[in-house]
């Protein structure tokens, strides 16, 4: 799968939009380590009476991190196939 063609910008252009998306990349990241972070706390934390994890709300954080890992890389999986299938497409309808 190949990325847009930056041929057509200056250097400078390529290196503020090389920029952008290294931004929005790292932002989606964070974002999404805070939904992990955010949704296993809720689901697997019951107790605010110590410090540390008891094993069973340890066991559900590690468990749910897992899942939501695969779900993540399920759908990034899903969403390459998806550009790969418009990629080949709009390819077949320039060669028209």
């Amino acid at each position: 799968m190949s990325g847009p063609d930056a041929s057509g910008f200056s250097e400078g252009q390529q290196q503020e939009l090389l920029q952008a998306i290294e931004t929005m990349q790292t932002r989606d990241s964070m974002r999404m380590y805070n939904n992990l972070v955010e949704k296993c706390f809720t689901d697997c934390v019951d107790s605010f009476r110590r410090k540390d994890l008891d094993s069973t709300e340890e066991k559900c954080v590690q468990k749910c991190c897992e899942k939501f890992m695969k779900h993540s890389a399920r759908v990034g999986m899903r969403f390459g196939e998806f550009t790969a299938a418009a990629e080949k497409q709009m390819a077949g309808l320039q060669g028209k």
